[in-house]
């Protein structure tokens, strides 16, 4: 161990260059407020919206009164490329590198664009530091809808009906007439038009008049170039969290949660995921023993199947087969590094199953692999 007294030293990593950046610092600052101080010495990084490295004080990263955190300014790091540094180069003005922190891992509370899609794992894989969470294949196709939705249906887990625009479809400077007549009957209306690799439903817009079509797509090309038009899958909102198990072995399932909207909310937009009083959980959900048990199953079944590790939250439709009468599980996303906030959904589950915040901080850590591995 690097830390002080044996401690092990902990490189949390937030902020970030995606439109995610203000709810990856609010999830940091409860991941912070966990890690033991008796076990852990830690480093906090931020990461500014134009992608500089800083040492950052831990403070402020809260949503207060609608203000959204941000890392603006600190001291200057870079996180060293060779292994044998093991952690971060302070670069301190009229030199190239200053002192050397080592950092026994890294916790990248990062998410969207440039932290949960692969980047930031590549970058840690190169640099040799264990690091919390899926590796690179995982976190970016995980992070690309139309990928996930591919590696997904391959395992046999369904999925809604959907449409990939890219740029040859129009997808930058979109044309009315970019869906035929034949996909708009399939897909039907409400549609969800998403950016494929973005999250906290940015640039989403549910669209129930295909007049609103080619704003929408716009809307979600300035995110990504590449957009995912969804059919909507009506039913329940239901998540579940994965764990890999310490020791190897098949991973766990939490207890799962439900999404309701409040009267008046359309959708799971992000001022109803983050700001507005919009929404009531149930955690756990109001399933039956069998219910519970499939979405853990399938939950379980997408961790593997996305070659995710550490853990990942695996978003649900529950509707019925109109056929058949049955139960019809949808699964809608896989987030391969979940919110952490003190309303996110993940820790809930997992305190509502047994494990406390700290303790599943402390997994977590742990699942990294302390020994390099």
């Amino acid at each position: 161990m690097t830390g002080e007294a044996g401690k092990t030293r902990v490189a949390v990593v937030f902020g970030g260059r995606s439109a995610e950046h203000a709810i990856s610092c609010v999830s940091a600052g409860s991941v912070l407020a966990a890690l033991d101080p008796e076990r852990y010495e830690v480093v906090p990084v931020g990461i500014t919206r134009e992608g500089g490295w800083v040492l950052h004080d831990g403070g402020a990263l809260a949503i207060e009164g609608g203000r959204l955190p941000e890392v603006t300014d600190g001291t200057a790091v870079s996180l060293v490329g060779d292994p044998a540094g093991r952690g971060l180069a302070v670069l301190d003005p009229g030199q190239a590198i200053g002192r050397l922190t080592e950092v026994d891992v890294v916790f990248p509370v990062l998410h969207g664009a440039h932290g949960e899609d692969g980047t930031i794992q590549g970058l840690l894989e190169m640099s040799g530091l264990p690091y919390v969470g899926s590796g690179v294949f995982a976190s970016a196709a995980s992070m690309d809808k139309e990928f996930t939705k591919k590696l997904l249906s391959a395992a046999g887990i369904p999925q809604g009906d959907h449409v990939v625009l890219r740029d040859a479809s129009g997808a930058i400077c979109p044309d009315p007439d970019v869906l035929d007549e034949a996909a708009r009957e399939r897909l039907g209306l409400p549609v969800f038009v998403k950016p494929s690799r973005a999250g906290s439903s940015i640039g989403i817009t549910r669209v129930t008049d295909w007049a609103q079509f080619p704003a929408a797509v716009a809307t979600a090309a300035a995110v990504d170039r590449k957009v995912v038009v969804e059919a909507s899958v009506p039913g329940r909102e239901i998540e579940c969290g994965v764990l890999a198990r310490p020791g190897g072995g098949l991973p766990e399932a939490s207890l799962p949660a439900e999404i309701r909207l409040r009267p008046g909310t359309e959708w799971y937009d992000f001022d109803a995921k983050y700001l507005d009083d919009a929404v009531e959980f149930d955690v756990p959900a109001d399933l039956t023993a069998e219910q519970t048990a499939a979405v853990q199953e399938i939950s379980r079944r997408a961790f593997l199947a996305m070659d995710c590790r550490g853990l990942a939250r695996v978003d649900f439709f529950l509707s019925t087969d109109p056929a058949t009468g049955a139960d019809r599980w949808v699964v809608n996303e896989v987030n391969t590094m979940p919110g952490f906030t003190p309303i996110s959904m993940f820790p809930r589950m997992w305190a509502a199953t047994g494990v406390s915040y700290p303790e599943l901080v402390d997994r977590l850590v742990a699942s990294a692999g302390l020994d390099g591995g």
